[in-house]
């Protein structure tokens, strides 16, 4: 698959590149926030991923979430490990609740054995 007709390797490698161009030109930009900004640009790019592919969204969905409380707090939000988890459990619930509503068997289900003819 590819994204602005481009494999997502090639994608993430130019936003890496960018991050070190811009911190290497004025702007204050640590090599851990460097980090977690190329975890959060590979986190969306699996989502948007995951979104061509319809597989495996709501998992792609939680994982930006989480890639973008890391960011945040890697540039400065002071918030708790218990508020960063009930962000991110909320975030979860959301998404299950949207992911039941797509989800179907492949197969309808079997009878059971009470409806079947005796």
């Amino acid at each position: 698959m590819k994204i602005f007709g481009r494999e997502p390797a090639a994608l993430l490698g130019l936003i890496a590149v960018i991050v070190k161009l811009v911190a290497a030109f004025g702007v204050d930009v640590s090599s851990e926030q460097q980090a977690v900004i190329n975890a959060v640009a590979a986190a969306a790019v699996g989502l948007t991923l995951a979104v061509m592919a319809s597989d495996g969204v709501g998992a792609a969905l939680v994982g930006l979430v989480q890639a973008a409380i890391a960011l945040a707090v890697g540039f400065g939000l002071d918030w708790s490990a218990e508020k960063q988890a009930v962000v991110l459990s909320v975030a979860t619930a959301v998404v299950a609740m949207w992911d039941r509503t797509q989800v179907t068997a492949p197969v309808p289900a079997a009878p059971s054995k009470a409806a079947l003819p005796r």
